[in-house]
């Protein structure tokens, strides 16, 4: 059960996407559940993770980003809170474009492994100060949702 870090692996949409200077994070962890199981599993974030999303929200809501809210996608298939955007037998992706960052997770199967990426392009200023910011508790999420998975 062991989380480690990881190229993105060449058949990633998320390769189409990367420009000079975006964010690109890759983790790995052995798994034998299905890719969808694995995909709502790893959005389905702990109650740690969804008050870190929660007081995202309160500090956000006055400069007007969206995403993290339950009404901001009605209507749109989502894995967890975010929209799905691509879905094959080794990959599903999802995330939303804002005014700060764009930004897409991508779950995939690679053998017997189970990877989560995550890509961000950052518009502005607000987009680089909010990443850095995050970025501890990215990892953390990210690694404890391929925990959950391996189990």
């Amino acid at each position: 059960m062991t989380v480690t870090t990881s190229p993105l692996p060449p058949f990633s949409a998320l390769h189409d996407r990367f420009r000079a200077g975006d964010f690109i994070d890759c983790f790995r962890v052995t798994s034998a559940m299905p890719l969808r199981q694995a995909a709502d599993t790893i959005a389905n974030f702990p109650g740690w993770a969804q008050a870190l999303v929660a007081l995202r929200n309160v500090i956000v809501l006055p400069m007007g980003l969206t995403g993290a809210l339950p009404s901001d996608f009605k209507g749109q298939e989502k894995i967890g809170m975010f929209p799905l955007e691509s879905e094959n037998d080794q990959e599903i992706i999802a995330g939303f474009d804002d005014k700060h960052l764009d930004f897409r997770v991508s779950i995939m199967r690679d053998g017997e492994d189970i990877l989560l990426a995550t890509w961000v392009h950052r518009h502005n200023l607000l987009g680089r100060v909010y990443l850095a910011t995050i970025m501890p508790f990215h990892i953390l999420i990210a690694r404890d949702a391929l925990r959950r998975a391996a189990r």
